[in-house]
């Protein structure tokens, strides 16, 4: 199936509820960002139809699929209502242009079908032609595109995430990939965050807030390896990472312990102890046992030193926008709105 851009374009550009009538596993791996799930099949229904249609045929499959979607043609209505009623829409009204929006896989049968049921009580629904493996092409091809991409570097403790959050409250554009990873790329990495995204689904992230952007402006991003947790940066967006122009955030290290400390500092003794056994081989004997027992007794320079050094080395392995390099010291300077301004004169 080819890339139907218009299309999506199309469907993308009317306003009201997005339906996702996909299964939940199918959902969970990737879906379009703001849909709602309301699945016409669940996960055991979709793989006995799909059973179906390899060992005796599309007919049969279909007809099978029919069986449960009578079943269950009321619980869908009342959920599928409950998102309309909440929308106002009406039937047989044009509602200011806002329109339910439906999809599934490539745009079949389980999108039409629901479609057809919404018909019937006058509703004008609106279904992707190619589905979701259509958006998942423009979602792959927007990384292709030549980006104006800045990296925010520096050593652990630096604050670069601080000083994305501090660039995006001033509007300029930023993608903070650690958030929507849900993981800030390091062993403590996982810590206070929520549940990690399917890779697809954090392409899917990264593709929306580009799709926001205009490509010729700066885009700042925090310098990364390529995976963050177990999601991988997608390999395009990350080569261009790699020869991008690069801000190199310098701190003191008082200021980086001070960093380290105010964010770890608040988390439960238990998780930290975990997080720093993970990588006892790498700290060694000595310094781990030092680590944890600093955390037993709330010494936490003594633990954030104790796991600074570790870190540092690995620093110099970093590979991302190391050719074209714009050092800026920032020890002692509180994250304002005037650092604004330091960037712009390195750029």
């Amino acid at each position: 199936m080819y890339f139907k851009r218009k299309e999506l374009e199309k469907f993308r550009s009317f306003k009201g509820p997005l339906i996702d009538v996909r299964s939940p596993n199918e959902y969970y791996k990737g879906h379009m960002p703001n849909s709602i799930n309301i699945p016409l099949f669940d996960n055991d229904e979709r793989t006995i139809i799909g059973t179906i249609y390899k060992k005796e045929g599309r007919k049969k499959a279909v007809i099978e699929g029919l069986n449960f979607f009578e079943k269950k043609m009321e619980l869908l209505l009342e959920n599928l209502f409950m998102i309309i009623d909440s929308h106002k829409i009406i039937p047989e009204k044009n509602n200011n242009g806002s329109y339910i929006k439906i999809y599934c896989s490539r745009g079949g049968m389980r999108s039409n079908s629901i479609a057809w049921l919404l018909e019937k009580f006058k509703f004008h629904p609106i279904t992707l032609n190619g589905g979701y493996k259509n958006y998942r092409r423009w979602v792959l091809d927007s990384f292709i595109k030549k980006l104006n991409i800045v990296v925010i570097g520096g050593k652990t403790g630096t604050g670069k995430t601080r000083l994305l959050s501090l660039l995006e409250k001033y509007k300029y554009q930023t993608i903070d990939l650690e958030g929507f990873a849900c993981h800030r790329g390091s062993t403590f990495g996982g810590l206070g965050m929520k549940e990690q995204p399917s890779n697809e689904q954090f392409e899917n992230k990264i593709a929306e807030k580009l799709n926001s952007f205009k490509c010729s402006n700066n885009i700042f991003v925090e310098a990364e390896s390529a995976n963050i947790g177990k999601c991988k940066i997608p390999h395009e967006f990350f080569n261009q990472m790699k020869n991008s122009r690069r801000i190199e955030i310098l701190r003191s290290e008082s200021n980086r312990l001070d960093e380290l400390i105010e964010t770890y500092s608040v988390f439960k003794k238990e998780e930290l102890k975990e997080s720093v056994l993970r990588i006892r081989k790498r700290l060694g004997p000595q310094r781990t046992k030092i680590a944890l027992d600093s955390i037993d007794n709330e010494k936490w320079d003594i633990v954030c030193r104790s796991v600074l050094d570790y870190y540092d080395k690995c620093y110099e392995y970093e590979k991302v926008g190391k050719t074209n390099i714009k050092l800026l010291d920032l020890t002692d300077k509180i994250y304002d709105k005037r650092i604004l301004e330091l960037i712009n004169n390195v750029l």
